[in-house]
């Protein structure tokens, strides 16, 4: 008689250690890095250019300036991914993040010269949605809402709501 003893052991999801991409969405172009800290928390850095809008004078103008974000993700649903079969792959999973972003004053192109621009900072949290196909080809969607804040020598304490609506495109390396 033989008997065979096995040991099932539960698989413990994780993110990647590390992982560069490209995105494009509808306001921007933005190149990122995801390096893991623990399974399911990865920090994100990212370096973008973004277009943006402002109005004055019966006109809107458009802008388009370089920006800067560090962002902290919880994946929050990754076990149950992988308990279903699913791919988490490039950290593809849904997420919770505290989005913290630099706009620089510093403009590449604006429809409007005599504009003064100037740097903002924001805040907030953001909930979203990573996938990856094929092993390179991602679908990102989010949403945030938090404080924009400006220089002090700016206007005095000036501070606006910031609110994040993503939906992007990308390939991961």
């Amino acid at each position: 008689m033989f008997i065979q003893k096995s040991i099932a052991q539960d698989t413990i999801a994780s993110v990647e250690k590390s992982n560069f991409g490209i995105q494009t969405g509808l306001i921007g172009l933005w190149g990122h890095n995801e390096y893991k800290l623990s399974n399911p928390i990865s920090l994100r850095s990212e370096i973008g250019i973004q277009l943006g809008f402002s109005t004055g004078y019966d006109k809107t103008y458009t802008t388009i300036f370089p920006s800067l974000s560090i962002e902290p993700r919880w994946y929050y649903n990754l076990n149950k991914r992988l308990r279903k079969g699913k791919n988490i792959k490039k950290n593809s999973g849904n997420y919770f993040s505290i989005y913290s972003i630099y706009n620089s004053n510093q403009t590449l192109y604006s429809s409007n010269e005599n504009i003064d621009y100037v740097s903002t900072f924001a805040i907030l949290p953001k909930w979203g949605i990573k996938r990856t196909y094929n092993n390179h080809l991602t679908f990102e969607t989010s949403f945030g809402l938090g404080p924009n804040f400006y220089p002090k020598d700016f206007n005095g304490k000036r501070q606006d709501i910031y609110v994040d609506l993503s939906l992007r495109i990308g390939y991961t390396f």
